[in-house]
């Protein structure tokens, strides 16, 4: 089979770094994974054990490769890896839905799919310029939850809204604004969109405009929530509305 290289955005394939993203890759997209890769030091551990018996029973080669570890994850203590073809989904149009708008930061990306995923919302939207979901930093900061999303990356916000078919938005922003609690007394319908801007910009004005604009209050001693806290006080608050 063919070397293996450092990432680079432009390859077809990626790398899910660690033994529980390994497992989540071959579990929820083993017609992805093309191989798993091991450490020495690591073959007679428990997780290397589970790993090897799962990508055995689907078929899926097992190489023991330090070199390629250190050399993909720039580190020396990454003991296992899959390698697996990058893919796009069609989002589900009657689900609610979570749309990142250009972030670019890898970890924050990373930790809302896992948080969207541990709350129920399986359909992840980003639009460009935006991180790149499969750097391995990405899909390590998941755990692995990217695997069991729904993702597509689209090139502008209106491409997003003209396959989502009819649904509230829900721009996170400070222009013309309703807090989070007043909202949803209101009332959640059934099919929405939470939507998150960059983490240096936010949104561009021009959301002001798109559905509901929604703030989460907070006291004047800070000016704003990291990205990812934001979304997962989003997340969490709209999903329990139910």
């Amino acid at each position: 089979m063919p070397s293996l290289t450092t990432y680079r955005a432009d390859l077809d394939y990626g790398y899910a770094p660690g033994f529980f993203p390994s497992m989540e890759c071959l579990l929820h997209r083993p017609q992805c994974a093309s191989r798993v890769l091991l450490h020495s030091k690591a073959a007679d551990t428990e997780g290397a054990q589970k790993l090897m018996a799962l990508a055995n029973q689907l078929h899926i080669r097992v190489e023991e490769a330090d070199k390629a570890l250190s050399r993909i994850s720039g580190k020396d203590n990454c003991f296992a890896a899959a390698v697996f073809h990058k893919f796009s989904d069609t989002l589900a149009q009657d689900k609610p839905h979570v749309l990142l708008h250009q972030p670019s930061d890898r970890g924050n990306v990373g930790t809302i799919l896992r948080t969207a995923l541990g709350f129920g919302i399986e359909d992840v939207a980003l639009v460009r310029p935006c991180v790149d979901v499969f750097d391995p930093h990405v899909v390590r900061a998941s755990m692995g939850s990217i695997f069991s999303l729904r993702i597509h990356v689209y090139d502008d916000f209106e491409a997003y809204a003209q396959e989502a078919g009819q649904r509230m938005m829900y721009p996170f922003m400070l222009d013309g604004s309703r807090s989070l609690p007043d909202v949803l007394a209101g009332g959640v319908p059934e099919k929405w969109t939470l939507i998150f801007g960059n983490e240096g910009s936010g949104l561009p004005a021009a959301f002001a405009g798109v559905g509901q604009p929604v703030r989460i209050p907070s006291n004047e001693k800070i000016d704003s929530l990291n990205l990812s806290i934001a979304a997962a006080i989003g997340i969490y608050e709209f999903t329990q509305s139910k």
